[in-house]
């Protein structure tokens, strides 16, 4: 059992999930990932808003919910402008809490990628690899407009 934590960002604090429900509940996006194991989704925060002040206390209760890895939310990789401060997540998460963690959630929506591919925001190696998990083909991306 993969137990699944999910960070959003805050400017969608309204957001009721439902790309990333449906992307953890058919195994797509990151959570291809998981396609043969069972998940249970433990924990869905914000990140409380810039600086994202609840990344820095939000693992530790999904710890108590016996939390395995978190993701941080697609929405962090295409709003824009794109969390200035997602690598910065990425890497304070584990070292504090030893805790895995993955860049995304549901595939990239095909408007998304044809807006940061026109503006070039995924062109270096390191956002390449950033988006690797959520970067579907088209026709996937379309499912997710």
């Amino acid at each position: 059992m993969k137990r699944v934590g999910i960070i959003i960002c805050d400017r969608y604090h309204t957001c009721a999930g439902g790309k990333c429900f449906r992307s953890l509940r058919n195994r797509e996006g990151a959570f291809a990932l998981y396609k043969d194991e069972e998940v249970e989704l433990v924990g869905y925060t914000t990140c409380g808003g810039c600086p994202g002040g609840n990344v820095e206390y939000a693992p530790e209760e999904m710890i108590k919910n016996g939390v395995d890895v978190i993701h941080l939310a697609t929405g962090l990789i295409v709003g824009y402008p794109p969390c200035p401060r997602l690598n910065a997540f990425m890497e304070f998460i584990p070292a504090k809490y030893g805790l895995d963690v993955v860049a995304g959630t549901h595939p990239i929506p095909q408007k998304y990628f044809l807006t940061h591919r026109e503006l070039g925001t995924w062109e270096s190696t390191g956002a390449q690899e950033l988006i690797s998990h959520v970067l579907t083909d088209e026709e996937m991306r379309l499912a997710y407009d």
